[in-house]
């Protein structure tokens, strides 16, 4: 009989396998093997904030009235299992675009319906949630590395297969969930709509330093998503080069990505000591200036004599990541009115994961087919010439621009202080 723990890291295993079979190696199979364009390929990571936007509110409204969370999260993943496979078989950009638009819809409310789940589950049985639920989630990263591994050595990543195997193991959460602790609707909150979706808290615009906190996030929120949409891609592109056809990190790109979430599970370790160290602006800051070195390090990179400016990337892509996420947040907690600090939270994950989100998809796709040559073969648009450094200083200009003009214009009274941590 598995113990509480023991499912719960089940569930946080296959919830991020999910994700991990195709977020990062999508990009390149559109546009090795489907020879979609750098636009069209942004538009369809585009939807995950379009997604983020619209569902977690609204499940979240569901989940607190009417349906027990751990059976909306079964409801959700054996749709995604459908929509999956669905999107295995398309080929154009428009069936592969509302594919993955409705996969994402039901996918991206799951996130915080695993948490809820867990936290209560965790509660029920009388564990401390603070102390016991962090061990758990960390088997979600190992689960979304595991997937990335998967596809990567089976050649999944090259083929729609790696949607087969994000199917699956959907498919199975799917059903699995509904073997979970119960979670009914909590009757007594009294939750409007609007707080629902983090709009309560829009009456924070009218203080200057919340505004400029949540512009910004906007702007790094358009970010966090390149290197997954064009990561592997970029590094697929090193194969019609001699030298670096057969290197390990052409052969297995996905693998060496993969460090990048190895590089997360550590630095969200070490965000305590730098919190209290440096306090919330200049780890804010700190990464900003780790996605300049995330984008520049792939500018100069290269799968052969290059390949420790990589190696080095993906390991400030822990840093550039999780800093300002959980740095962030902890501002938005300290800063927020008791009454809107839930609102406030939504309002912050609106804000990076849904408009900027939106927003670095589509530029970030206009950059790369700026940068790309196209001409038509059999009547099909293909790449003839990508210039990839000249597409990652861009990016790294753009994030050195944000932690430039952040340094300049947010004023914080305790950026001088750290953090209290406690032990």
């Amino acid at each position: 009989m598995m113990s509480v723990k023991q499912r719960l890291i089940a569930m946080n295993f296959l919830q991020f396998f999910v994700w991990g079979a195709w977020l990062i190696s999508l990009g390149g199979y559109m546009g090795r093997s489907l020879h979609f364009e750098g636009g069209q390929i942004g538009a369809i990571f585009a939807t995950m904030g379009i997604a983020s936007l619209i569902m977690p509110g609204l499940i979240g409204i569901i989940a607190d009235k009417w349906v027990n969370a751990e059976r909306l999260l079964g409801i959700c993943h054996l749709l995604g299992a459908v929509f999956l496979f669905y999107a295995s078989t398309v080929t154009s950009y428009d069936q592969m675009y509302w594919a993955m638009l409705l996969n994402l819809l039901v996918y991206m409310p799951t996130l915080s319906l695993a948490n809820t789940v867990s936290y209560n589950a965790l509660e029920n049985s009388h564990f401390d949630i603070v102390k016991d639920f962090p061990p758990i989630r960390v088997w979600g990263t190992v689960g979304f590395i595991c997937a990335m591994w998967a596809v990567d050595l089976t050649g999944f990543k090259n083929t729609y297969a790696q949607l087969y195997v994000s199917a699956g193991a959907a498919l199975l959460l799917g059903l699995y969930s509904f073997t979970l602790p119960k979670c009914p609707p909590a009757k007594s909150e009294n939750k409007t709509f609007l707080s629902s979706f983090g709009l309560d808290a829009l009456v924070l615009f009218k203080k200057r330093k919340m505004a400029i906190f949540f512009f910004f996030s906007m702007l790094l929120g358009a970010a966090l998503q390149i290197t997954n949409s064009y990561g592997d891609l970029f590094l697929g592109s090193f194969r019609n080069i001699p030298e670096y056809a057969n290197s390990f990190g052409v052969k297995h790109s996905v693998i060496l990505l993969s460090i990048s979430q190895m590089s997360e599970t550590l630095f969200i370790l070490a965000i305590p000591f730098f919190l209290r160290r440096f306090g919330i602006k200049q780890v804010m800051l700190i990464s900003m200036f780790a996605w300049v070195f995330r984008f520049g390090l792939f500018g100069v990179g290269n799968p052969g004599s290059g390949l420790m400016l990589l190696i080095l990337s993906m390991i400030v892509y822990g840093m550039a990541f999780d800093f300002f996420n959980i740095s962030g947040s902890l501002f938005v907690e300290m800063e927020t009115s008791p009454k809107i600090r839930a609102s406030a939270q939504g309002l912050f994950f609106m804000m990076t994961n849904g408009l900027g989100a939106i927003m670095g998809g589509y530029a970030s796709g206009a950059v790369v087919d700026k940068y790309t040559q196209y001409a038509m073969v059999s009547g099909q648009s293909q790449v003839i010439s990508r210039d990839w450094p000249t597409i990652w200083f861009i990016f790294a200009g753009y994030a050195l621009t944000i932690g430039i003009l952040f340094a300049l214009v947010f004023r914080y009274k305790n950026e001088g202080k750290a953090v209290p941590i406690k032990e």
